[in-house]
């Protein structure tokens, strides 16, 4: 069976130069993987390359041995609606409502949902990422933090089977990030693919089944978690770092 989420000797250039340099990495399918590694090594561009959010310079990636970039339409809505991204900056249109950036995905991928549907899914999502406030203002009304928890409530409206986390409990209180962190642990009970990255080591040592050590562009080790944790002590995650 082909692999869920697999890279061939990927490169990625951009006008900084080589930032990926000829990566092949597996995911395991029903599973966690932290991609860590020290910032600006490359993992937040691995995610997004597994996410099919970049295209690769050379090389491959494939979505259940199919090249993603080979996608019909058809195709790749499917992948879009099985999978949800979170930003590290949230990434939401500033000159749309909250209301306005949620309803999207719903009209997309749920063509036949009325309104009322719409919003009572939103109201539900919203709720469940902890934001109780009005929908009806635009982005720059929020914290960084609400930011945050309106992109998590984002990547949950359509129900997804594999989440892609960038960063993705920064500029949270501690209160707000265990309630994401709780979503994550009920969607990994209900068989969800999760790629994830983190400089925290809590969320790395909690929730991976795997981690993949990215730096200066190259895969420096990828394997179960309790096997790189074993080979590599918190201060060793620090010093190259990895973890905070």
């Amino acid at each position: 069976m082909a692999e869920f989420i697999e890279l061939q000797n990927v490169c990625f250039s951009a006008q900084e130069g080589m930032i990926i340099q000829d990566v092949s990495i597996n995911f395991t399918p029903n599973k966690t993987t932290a991609i860590v590694g020290p910032s600006g090594g490359g993992k937040s561009t691995v995610l997004k390359l597994s996410a099919g959010l970049l295209v690769p310079s050379s090389g491959e990636v494939l979505y259940k041995g199919k090249n993603i970039t080979q996608m019909n339409r058809n195709e790749n809505l499917e992948f879009r609606k099985e999978g949800a991204f979170v930003f590290q900056d949230s990434a939401l249109w500033a000159n749309q409502t909250l209301f306005q950036i949620l309803e999207l995905p719903l009209k997309i991928h749920y063509p036949k949902m009325n309104a009322k549907e719409r919003a009572s899914k939103i109201k539900k999502v919203t709720e469940e990422a902890g934001y109780r406030k009005d929908l009806n203002i635009r982005p720059s009304r929020l914290s960084m933090g609400e930011q945050k928890l309106i992109a998590f409530a984002r990547a949950l409206l359509c129900d997804p089977s594999l989440l892609f986390l960038d960063e993705w409990t920064e500029s949270l209180d501690e209160s707000a990030a265990d309630r994401l962190i709780n979503i994550v642990r009920r969607k990994q009970r209900e068989g969800a693919s999760i790629l994830f990255v983190s400089h925290d080591m809590r969320l790395i040592i909690d929730l991976a089944d795997y981690v993949v050590i990215i730096t200066d562009g190259r895969v420096q080790a990828s394997a179960p978690k309790d096997s790189i944790i074993s080979d590599l002590l918190l201060n060793d995650f620090v010093k190259i770092g990895i973890a905070s």
